[in-house]
């Protein structure tokens, strides 16, 4: 239990089973910032503290925080002894260390600016909770008021059940005001102001998305831009709080509620005394009776509801005057209010997942300040003819491509030349290409992200349609035509393409092309059935960062035009800057040419390879692939072996059904293997650290691990080699796991994952499990079972005596 705050989950979860004894022999870890918590829950003690960081640790920490390059790492170690002081000062905390790096980037690398952070008064602050490390409010105070105002912002997120993206971010920032600048230019310095959070850490990207398109707040930050907002902002999530009791006893500004059941339910009723709100987050479930309303929220500027029946509250929406952020996120709404047009101030529309909703109200139209609309997820298919006049958007997403006779919607995307972002859906439908001409992309010249999209034909049972089925000719020819003309600018950042069925690409990704994509990134692919080959001019692009294609079946062979550079002069390597490379779904491919004379990809870090039919890895990745750390190889029918890769850091293997050999990787650290039944040699691996292994069928452990000086082992296995290795050295596995310093092994019983454990460690020695206690696990390897028993009354050293270090 992580992060407990107060004795309730004792009371509510833990106190009845124990006392019960129905958890007899079970453990508990609970992590939490104050002892008088771990004692009210009971905690055997002496409880475990953990340790801080090392001084000279949290030194090189702060140090990779400050330095830009390589030429300023002199002139930050000469600031050792200062930074050491400051770090003393927050007692090597790693986040305030993480913190403080942020803060100091900021600063010049001069003994002055530093002991000016060293000596702040802002240190002496006495009425901060104890648990807020002082580093923070100092890094916070150091804010432009402006970012100060957005920083605390952030605490409104939930972080359960939703996730808010940039965009909603940056949205309800201007709509609050926060963002002080020309009209044109709101979002530009709104995302200069998420930007410089993510770099002072006060806010962490989340690796699962693309490009910091989300973030997250660490829960220690939270906490302190939650004190520090306490007057006027309150964050509550339903059962940890006593939020209706907060509710009657003060008033706020801006309100954020989340609940994750129906049991902790609140009532709409419970709002109404908050009449002086600015911003309303609603996140999960909420009860609203048939008279509820918004008309009390009169000076509301953001309102976001998620997973709750809006309808009932539909009709009082036009009441709120002042409403700029408006978002519905996947609510059983069938209608907005028809004189939605009334909210002359809104600014920011999002429908996100409201699959019932089917129209947009006429009167749209009226809504000249409109910055943002998002239809995403909902089943709008007619766009009002004159949508044309919201030309102050800057973001349309889910925008339906859709023929009204003569008249197709594509046509009021040529009237609206600020956006910034634009995604179209259901490109199959535009008869002629004539309507994309009318769009107009090519002279957007703001918009930095594109989302082209035909609705994917994948069959019922999930399987590609492949090459030609489905699909005419005339079908294919019309989709590359229309596709033809939707050319993006030059300046576009991002470009995704969603279902295009054409059998070429078009020509503006060709090499012969003028060099449309010079600016671009990412770009992602996604659902190619009947593409026969990869467009020859993505090499060429300067910029691009990421290059995924997903899910192209008709394509058997990646030949050397994916590689070939029409101007040697101007690049000195295909693919120059690219850094992450995704290839799936392939899945009729079977080779990959790529010579070791032809230099391409010397920035790649990251490649993904899945679902296909290469029989090797091409000899060029291993060549000129010298930056290559992370490698996954998942699903690869023919792949006999992995060799010579000699900078991977880390390695997946999974679902390889004929991979046998891995070796000559003299950096590698980590490996995870599973499904790889004939892997039988690992050679060359002179760095591996951790290996985890995972085969649910496996009965006795792989030779190869006596080949490999592994510090950490871990796997998932059958109960039979669980049980087996319980023996200790009398166990026939002991010589393939004893040399390693620590190994945990799980297997699975009844639906229950990792039920059974035996955790070894070599150097103290120490071996546990929780085997030896089922009756049932007896008839499995009895005679192991005796000789644990024996090792366990005749050696002391088995298991510590130490209750903190028993398993």
């Amino acid at each position: 239990m992580d992060d407990v705050w107060n004795d309730q989950a004792w009371d509510d979860v833990l106190k009845t089973p124990f006392v019960n004894a129905v958890g007899r022999g079970s453990r508990v870890v609970v992590t939490t910032r104050h002892d008088m918590v771990a004692r009210a829950m009971k905690a055997r003690e002496p409880y475990h503290h953990v340790d801080k960081m090392d001084p000279e640790d949290a030194w090189s920490l702060l140090k990779k925080q400050v330095i830009r390059n390589g030429n300023d790492e002199p002139l930050i170690d000469m600031l050792k002894d200062i930074g050491m002081r400051i770090i003393a000062r927050f007692d090597c905390l790693p986040l305030a260390v993480k913190v403080m790096g942020g803060l100091l980037c900021k600063k010049t690398a001069r003994r002055g600016d530093w002991e000016k952070v060293l000596n702040d008064s802002i240190w002496s602050v006495s009425q901060m909770p104890e648990e807020l490390n002082y580093a923070i409010y100092l890094s916070y105070e150091d804010l432009h008021p402006s970012l100060k105002q957005c920083f605390l912002h952030y605490a409104l997120i939930p972080n359960k059940s939703t996730v808010f993206f940039v965009d909603d971010i940056i949205s309800m920032w201007i709509s609050e005001g926060f963002i002080e600048e020309d009209s044109d230019e709101l979002e530009e310095l709104a995302t200069e102001y998420y930007n410089e959070l993510i770099l002072r850490n006060l806010i962490e990207p989340d690796l699962l998305y693309l490009d910091r398109w989300v973030c997250n707040m660490h829960d220690v930050l939270h906490s302190f831009a939650q004190y520090v907002a306490r007057d006027e902002a309150l964050v509550a999530h339903k059962g940890q709080i006593d939020v209706t009791g907060k509710l009657n006893s003060q008033k706020f500004i801006r309100l954020s509620l989340e609940t994750e059941s129906e049991s902790d339910e609140l009532g709409w009723s419970s709002l109404q005394s908050q009449k002086s709100l600015r911003t309303l987050i609603v996140a999960g479930h909420i009860g609203i009776k048939a008279s509820d309303s918004l008309a009390t929220f009169t000076r509301l500027r953001t309102l976001h509801i998620d997973s709750t029946n809006f309808d009932v509250l539909a009709d009082s929406l036009c009441q709120l005057k002042h409403l700029r952020y408006l978002s519905i996120d996947d609510a059983n709404i069938c209608r907005l209010p028809e004189d939605i047009g009334k909210i002359k101030f809104l600014q920011y529309i999002s429908l996100d997942g409201c699959e019932s909703l089917v129209k947009l109200p006429g009167s749209i139209e009226k809504l000249r300040q409109l910055r943002f609309l998002s239809l995403s997820g909902t089943n709008i298919y007619n766009i009002p003819r004159g949508f044309h006049v919201l030309t102050n958007l800057r973001k349309l997403y889910g925008f339906p491509a859709h023929m009204d006779g003569d008249w197709c919607s594509l046509e009021v995307l040529g009237h609206l030349s600020r956006l910034m972002g634009l995604s179209i859906y259901g490109l199959e439908d535009v008869f002629s290409s004539s309507f994309a001409q009318k769009a107009r992309l090519g002279e957007k010249v703001h918009l930095s992200y594109l989302l082209l999209n035909c609705t994917s034909r994948l069959e019922e049972d999930d399987q590609l349609v492949r090459n030609d089925e489905g699909f005419s000719e005339e079908e294919r020819q019309r989709i590359a035509d229309v596709f033809d003309e939707l050319c993006p600018p030059p300046c576009l950042d991002v470009l995704q393409i969603e279902g295009y069925f054409g059998r070429w690409f078009p020509r503006w990704m060709a090499s012969t092309a003028a060099a449309p994509l010079e600016n671009l990134r990412i770009l992602t692919m996604d659902d190619l059935p009947c593409c026969t080959e990869l467009p020859n001019g993505l090499c060429h692009i300067p910029s691009l960062e990421l290059l995924q294609i997903c899910r192209a079946p008709a394509i058997e062979c990646v030949g050397p035009e994916f590689l070939h550079r029409q101007h040697p002069s101007q690049l000195s390597a295909a693919f120059p800057r690219l850094h992450t490379l995704t290839l799936m779904e392939m899945v009729e491919r079977e080779e990959w040419e790529w010579e070791e004379q032809v230099h391409a990809m010397p920035l790649l870090e990251e490649f993904l390879l899945e679902s296909c039919k290469l029989r090797h890895i091409p000899p060029g990745l291993s060549s000129h692939g010298r930056s290559l750390k992370r490698l996954y190889v998942r699903k690869i029918q023919h792949l006999n072996s992995l060799e010579n890769l000699a900078t991977i850091v880390e390695l997946e293997v999974y679902g390889n059904p004929d991979l046998e050999r891995i070796v000559n990787s003299p950096k590698l650290q980590k490996l995870d293997i599973s499904g790889c039944p004939k892997l039988k040699v690992l050679e060359g691996l002179p760095a591996i650290q951790r290996l985890e292994l995972a085969d649910y069928d496996i009965e006795t452990l792989p030779r190869y691990l006596k080949d490999v000086n592994l510090r950490h082992l871990q796997i998932d296995c059958t109960l039979s080699l669980l049980t087996s290795m319980t023996a200790g050295k009398y166990s026939r596995e002991w010589e393939k796991f004893s040399h390693i310093q620590q190994v945990k092994a799980y297997a699975d019983e009844g639906g229950i994952e990792r039920k059974w454990y035996v955790l070894y460690t070599r150097d103290p020695f120490n071996l546990g499990t929780n085997i030896v206690n089922s009756s049932s696990k007896s008839q499995v390897y009895p005679d192991h079972i005796v000789y644990f028993a024996i090792l366990f009354y005749s050696t002391p050293y088995v298991f510590s005596e130490d209750k903190e270090k028993d398993p």
